[in-house]
């Protein structure tokens, strides 16, 4: 199989109006992907693959994502619609080329995985001239039947075409195929529009197959996987496939999910050994969790780094941009945005963290913010090693804040602290050298603490 050399064309050229929205169909998200964005990453890649993508005209935001996603990828435009047969034909330059393997897909389909592409490629390596995508439908009305003699494809008979006899078939036709590159053009170039619409369709190739004595066939997939999405009810229905999947794929590599059913994953989520993830998480895309950390209900996790042994939440919210080192806890209704917080930090409760730096082992206080935007620019907090931040402190940026400094409850800092100092403010900021190193006697009976 890795010597053949293969061409897939994933047609994306709808305009999916049952959609009733103003962005591609296929740029619709599942998992936090889009729909094109789960084709192509089950399409063949790596030495001897090309890809192409058809568009509709206008559409120069599916191309820029079928590059941001496979840089190698072709974009060719469907400026007419005239059928399936026709879409196919408007990427005639990269076919003529003549890959071994010819693969169409949709840009709908986004439960197809790269496995069926490898079982259709196979059936051409054995001989056939075409190997057709089916399904056994739970209701197949609507559906074109597969017409078969054995284990070869005779026909896809349109439902309105079909006998009565033909309507009770279920094993139905997925509109993905894979056709023999060396004789796909003359296929392809075959097929007529003599039909009520005058449209080229794509399910007519096995109709010159049969007519020029080469083999058809059929390989069979689940429903689930080949469920193309034109509404936004099935649109739904795939995340509710597609979250399945990922959940158990999840708990396979030994995440533990108390209540799998209530806990919304990513596509590109990472998860290391002994991860726990309580009800009522929410991970969005980006999120890569390390070995024994805690995510505790309730709690919306996007483009983060957690590291080892992390507890979050309840009710936490990270934002992008959010790092933490091993042993960080994160508590209920803290918000991170573009921080990182080393290792051993703790931010407990009610707390905003953005834009900051905050060194390791240092405690936050509950209702701390960092006060990150003037009105028109953003502008960074530094927290040192071993600071303590009391309760209802606001921390005016840009502000740095000092190796084992203490800001005593209520205090509005907007000048910068140095190394153990204490710093409290009311009226007026009062800096204290020394203060925090007092501060920790003070609290150990007069003796020294060792920092």
């Amino acid at each position: 199989m890795t010597a053949r050399s293969s061409l897939t064309i994933v047609l994306a050229a709808g305009e999916g109006t049952r959609m009733r929205s103003n962005l591609p169909k296929v740029l619709h998200p599942v998992a936090h992907q889009s729909l094109l964005a789960h084709v192509l990453a089950a399409t063949p890649k790596g030495t001897g693959t090309s890809l192409a993508v058809v568009i509709g005209p206008d559409h120069q935001v599916v191309a820029d994502e079928a590059k941001r996603i496979r840089p190698d990828a072709l974009t060719f435009v469907q400026a007419e619609r005239l059928g399936t047969a026709h879409a196919v034909l408007a990427a005639r330059e990269a076919i003529a080329r003549g890959a071994d393997d010819l693969l169409i897909a949709f840009g709908d389909t986004p439960l197809i995985s790269a496995g069926t592409f490898a079982r259709l490629r196979a059936a051409l390596a054995k001989g056939a001239a075409i190997a057709a995508l089916g399904f056994r439908a739970a209701d197949p009305t609507g559906y074109g039947r597969f017409i078969v003699q054995g284990d070869r494809l005779v026909a896809i008979r349109e439902q309105a075409d079909a006998s009565a006899e033909e309507l009770k078939i279920d094993l139905c036709n997925a509109g993905v195929m894979a056709i023999d590159g060396r004789r796909a053009l003359a296929i392809l170039d075959k097929i007529g529009n003599a039909n009520s619409k005058g449209e080229y369709y794509l399910t007519d190739a096995v109709g010159v197959v049969r007519e020029q004595g080469w083999e058809a066939v059929v390989i069979e997939t689940s429903e689930d996987e080949v469920r193309g999405i034109n509404t936004k009810a099935q649109l739904a229905e795939a995340e509710s496939v597609m979250q399945a999947r990922l959940r158990k794929a999840a708990m396979e590599a030994g995440v533990t999910l108390i209540a799998p059913e209530t806990v919304y994953l990513s596509a590109d989520t990472v998860f290391g050994n002994d991860v726990t993830i309580e009800p009522f998480v929410v991970i969005g895309p980006g999120v890569s969790i390390a070995d024994g950390t805690v995510i505790h209900s309730f709690s919306h996790i996007v483009q983060t780094t957690l590291g080892k042994n992390v507890s979050i939440g309840p009710y936490a919210r990270l934002r992008p941009g959010t790092s933490l080192g091993d042993g960080a806890r994160i508590g209920n209704f803290v918000e991170t945005k573009a921080a990182t917080l080393e290792a051993g930090v703790k931010v407990n409760h009610l707390s905003y963290i953005g834009d900051a730096t905050v060194g390791a082992n240092s405690n936050i206080g509950a209702g701390t913010i960092t006060c990150n935007y003037d009105g028109f620019k953003k502008h960074k907090t530094i927290i040192g090693q071993g600071a303590f931040v009391g309760t209802n402190s606001s921390l005016v940026a840009p502000v740095k804040i000092g190796n084992g400094a203490y800001i005593g409850s209520g205090s509005v800092i907007t000048r910068d602290v140095p190394d153990d100092a204490m710093a409290l403010e009311r009226n007026q900021q009062t800096i204290r050298e020394g203060g925090a190193a007092r501060y920790r006697e003070m609290k150990t009976g007069g003796k020294k603490l060792e920092k």
